[in-house]
């Protein structure tokens, strides 16, 4: 007879200690999340070029609709790529 590994079960919160995400826009106070800003936008995207989720990033819903705004907006002016270009 085997015992359950018990270190990552729903109890023992130990092994689960999140930090509370913060809204970066939020703190720096941010009026408007700027197209033109691709070292800001690309922090935003995967490496495969897809928008990174708020409950990854921890941005506001507000900053959240922004900031997908304006990196669908770089990507019509080709500013930023569609897809990645990496291939397995």
């Amino acid at each position: 007879m085997t015992i359950p590994d018990r270190s990552f079960s729903k109890g023992n919160k130990s092994m689960m200690i999140k930090t509370k995400k913060v809204c970066r826009f939020t703190e720096a106070k941010v009026k408007y999340i700027d197209y033109k800003d691709l070292k800001m936008l690309q922090k935003f995207t995967s490496e495969q070029g897809k928008i990174i989720p708020k409950r990854v990033t921890g941005t506001s819903a507000k900053y959240q609709r922004e900031l997908a705004a304006a990196i669908k907006r770089a990507r019509h002016m080709a500013l930023l790529p569609f897809v990645s270009d990496t291939v397995r």
